[in-house]
């Protein structure tokens, strides 16, 4: 039986295809790419940081969010003490674009996350030459095979990874890949469904010398102490952020800052 996370990247690969470029011409991309920001040593600076999402919608909550200037969201979130901020480049099911990706980048000065399906080596090169410092790898949409090479390339182009596990078994793959930053979604990509023990069950079996990022679901003050009680050193937050009156100031309260 087909999942959502099933029809999300069947979509992302019809959208590739409309906008793939020669290898040679994204080459040319890369050799001008901007200067690789290290998300790892952002994310691993004392207390608990966040990763701060750009999303304008989502598969299970629909429309979100007006956002017509993404980047100077993106300094808002930046000057609240964001560590890295998410931008959401998948534009079927969340309404997000390269081009807010770009935009963002050479708005802020911290790192940035492309967020999206990476299910081709295509992609991996893509992310780099949009200027993307940090790549995310959701280990339920990739075989250990994709999941090795990819990150890999990643490495190989100086990009920092974030493998995403949402249960255990996904999480001995992402050791055997020595993800060095790995984030347990609450969210089941397969059903839409958040799990809310998820950080309390996975979080503790991540071995503390890798960056451990709580994703999804994440709204309140309390939420966050929780994460970082079960082991959490970062948060990754979207829909609290974007729905927020004063953005800012969701980021300085989710913080306790």
């Amino acid at each position: 039986m087909s999942t959502v996370l099933d029809s999300i990247v069947s979509g992302v690969l019809e959208d590739l295809q409309a906008r793939e470029i020669p290898l040679n011409q994204l080459r040319e991309q890369l050799a001008t790419a901007p200067a690789v920001r290290n998300a790892y040593d952002a994310l691993a600076k004392p207390g608990m940081q966040m990763i701060a999402e750009v999303k304008r919608s989502s598969p299970s909550k629909g429309a979100l969010a007006t956002i017509g200037d993404p980047a100077d969201l993106a300094k808002s979130y930046e000057s609240a003490g964001a560590a890295v901020i998410s931008v959401l480049t998948e534009g079927r099911r969340f309404g997000g674009s390269s081009a807010d990706l770009v935009a963002v980048r050479s708005a802020v000065s911290i790192p940035v996350l492309r967020k999206d399906f990476i299910v081709t080596e295509y992609q991996v090169m893509e992310t780099r030459a949009l200027g993307g410092d940090l790549m995310l790898l959701i280990v339920a949409a990739l075989d250990d095979s994709q999941l090795r090479d990819y990150q890999a390339l990643a490495h190989e182009l100086g990009l920092n990874v974030l493998v995403e596990i949402h249960d255990e078994l996904e999480l001995d793959r992402a050791l055997a890949m020595n993800a060095k930053i790995i984030g347990v979604n609450a969210r089941n990509l397969k059903t839409l469904e958040i799990h809310e023990d998820a950080f309390a069950r996975l979080l503790p079996l991540i071995p503390s010398d890798r960056i451990r990022v709580a994703e999804s679901g994440i709204s309140t003050r309390q939420q966050v102490v929780a994460a970082e009680s079960a082991g959490a050193k970062a948060i990754l937050v979207g829909e609290t952020l974007v729905r927020a009156s004063d953005p800012s100031l969701a980021i300085t309260n989710l913080l306790g800052r």
